[in-house]
């Protein structure tokens, strides 16, 4: 059986890294999405305050699994 996949965008932050921010992107997108497959990271920022990164910002794509 082929598959098909719906893509979403999310933004993850963190003020301690730039992995912390990607995992709470999936996870916080896990309490709503089944079935998340994959996840791709298509940009990075960063929040500066005082010449000092405050807030790892990434987006991330998330894909998952249509049912049906």
């Amino acid at each position: 059986m082929a598959h098909v996949y719906k893509v979403v965008e999310v933004v993850g932050t963190s003020e301690a890294s730039t992995d912390e921010a990607i995992r709470t992107a999936v996870s916080k997108a896990s309490e709503t999405i089944r079935e998340i497959g994959w996840c791709e990271v298509i940009a990075t920022r960063g929040h500066v305050v005082d010449g000092r990164v405050k807030h790892f910002q990434v987006t991330v794509k998330i894909g998952f699994t249509l049912e049906g």
